[in-house]
Order: C-alpha cells, then sequence, then structure tokens
C-alpha cells in the first residue's frame, strides 16, 4: 500500500497523522502496552499501542504496521487492526456514521474511514452497505469515495450463459436520472431505465432484476417490475384501493395523459391501460365519460 511508512521514513519526509497506515517500531513498553518510536527523536511522541490494540503480542524491537487515530484526549495512538483492503480496491461497506460533512464506513480498521460528501452518492443510511473505494486525500489521510464506476467497469465480467426473463440479484452502486446500475453477484453489470423501476431504490440497496436486453457489450438491461401477468394483478389491486379509497368512483380512463397516470399510479399508460382492461373483463369496474367507476361499490 502506497501510504505504509518504512523505518526509513524520516519525520521531515513525513509527519505521523491519525487515518494514516504506518509501519513502526516497539521501542519500550509498560502496563498498558508498547510504544512505538515516532521517529521524531522525543520519546515523548512515541505513540501506544495498547494491549486491547494488538492482534498479537507485541515485543521490544519488533516492527508492526498500525492504523493510527486520535483517542478521546486526542492523543495519536496505534491499533493493528488496520483496513482490510488497499488502496484503489473496491468493497461493500458499512455506514457507521453520518455527519455534516460526510459519514465514516467500516473498512475493518479500527475507526471507520471518512468518506467526504463530495464522494457520496444518494442519502446515506447508518446501518447501510454501500459500494466504496479506498484512496489517500490530498492530507495524506485514507478515505473512500462512493465514486466507483470505472472500478466497476474493471471488476466486472461480461454476462454470459443469460437469458432474457433470468432473474439476478445484485446492488445499487450509482443512482442517476435516466436510471439505476447494478452490480450483481455474478460480477454483471446491468442497467434498470427510469421508467422500469417502480419504486427508486436506495444507492447501496440489494434488488431483484429481471434480465430484459442482452447487450453487445456484455452488460445488461433489466426490471425492477415483475412480469406483465404479475404486474396486471399488482396494478389492479392500486387502482381497485384509489377506487375504494375515493367513494368508488375517480377521474382516470384510457384517455387520461400519461405523465398524469404517472404521477397518480406511479405506472405507465399502457400499464394503467392493461390493468383496466383486466378490471372490465372481470365485470370489477366500468368507465363512462373519462370517469372510472367501481361496480357493487358497497356502502
Amino acid at each position: 500500500m502506497s501510504h505504509i511508512m518504512n523505518d526509513n521514513d524520516t519525520a521531515s519526509a513525513r509527519q505521523l497523522k491519525p487515518s494514516t497506515v504506518a509501519t513502526l517500531k516497539a521501542v519500550r513498553q509498560n502496563d498498558m502496552g508498547v510504544f512505538l518510536d515516532a521517529r521524531t527523536g522525543n520519546t515523548s511522541d512515541d505513540i501506544l499501542l495498547h494491549k486491547t490494540q494488538q492482534l498479537s503480542p507485541v515485543k521490544i524491537g519488533d516492527t508492526v504496521t498500525v492504523f493510527l487515530y486520535k483517542d478521546p484526549k486526542g492523543r495519536l495512538t496505534a491499533s493493528m487492526r488496520v483496513p482490510q483492503m488497499k488502496e484503489g480496491q473496491i468493497a461493500r461497506l458499512k455506514v457507521i456514521n453520518i455527519s455534516k460533512d460526510g459519514a465514516f464506513l467500516d473498512a475493518g480498521a479500527e475507526r471507520g474511514i471518512f468518506l467526504p460528501y463530495a464522494g457520496t452518492r444518494g442519502n446515506l443510511q447508518i446501518g447501510e452497505f454501500v459500494w466504496a473505494k479506498l484512496y489517500t486525500d490530498k492530507s495524506g489521510r485514507l478515505a473512500v469515495t462512493m465514486k466507483v464506476e470505472d472500478e466497476m467497469r474493471r471488476a466486472s465480467k461480461p454476462a454470459i450463459d443469460v437469458k432474457v426473463g433470468d432473474i439476478l440479484e445484485g446492488s445499487v452502486y450509482n443512482l442517476t436520472e435516466q436510471g439505476a446500475f447494478v452490480f450483481t453477484a455474478e460480477r454483471y453489470i446491468a442497467f434498470v431505465a427510469e421508467k422500469e423501476m417502480p419504486q427508486h431504490p436506495h444507492v447501496g440497496a440489494n434488488v431483484t432484476i429481471r434480465v430484459t436486453y442482452l447487450r453487445d457489450d456484455g452488460r445488461l438491461n433489466a426490471s425492477l417490475r415483475p412480469i406483465k401477468e404479475e404486474a396486471i394483478i399488482t396494478d389492479s389491486n392500486v387502482i381497485l384501493q384509489e377506487l375504494i379509497a375515493h367513494n368508488g368512483k375517480m377521474p382516470y380512463s384510457d384517455k387520461t395523459p400519461p405523465e398524469i397516470i404517472k404521477e397518480r399510479f406511479n405506472i405507465s399508460k399502457a400499464a394503467f391501460k392493461r390493468a383496466v382492461g383486466h378490471l372490465l373483463k372481470t365485470g370489477t369496474v366500468t368507465e363512462k365519460d373519462g370517469w372510472l367507476f367501481l361496480l357493487n361499490m358497497k356502502k
């Protein structure tokens, strides 16, 4: 890892700071643990590696790789619990804290790694997992970013042995006005267009997708909607519930503009017409003068 310091580093070359990984030598010990040489020439600057932060016993003279952080009193301290990923790598990391400046993600180190606000995607929630990349920021500290599109492309593989209609599991790593990008368990990249999302998943959400198109570049187009037969029943039930809530009548029909249908029912005009057609066929509703009426409405 490029941010690991070696024994021949000098204080003038680089000052030890929190949220970095360093390789340091144990020079003395007491009942609390061992002290690591901060290489300033002043023993008062030595950094404590507490017994509870040692993954295996450390003796004087040992060289150990540690994660540096500030203790509650603001003193630089060390832990052998370093990030479980290297710089440039991506992984699904848990959101453990959120602040006005960003968030902190669990990368396996003693403390959370900072995710600057500029590197976030969507609205984060504590406890959820998101795709993120580890890097060193301009100040020399470790940080993470959710801007992982290039890394996802490199980590993905072309979709093979997949056919239209297949159901896959994956997680959302980016969400745009056009739709959602999903990284599947098979390492395929799938795009779900806006019109194929009944509800918007948040970035990091686990989703079940249905393959709708196999692209020439090895990626997939997919949908979060159920197949049409299931969707007709689902959409019909939505319309029925709305009719019941409005005393059995609503001013909507196949003449209603698509944008109003989308805003009111969150489905396309075509889906609305299929659902209404099903309700008409089953004798559940009737249409008249641009209105829908629920038949046999109980008083």
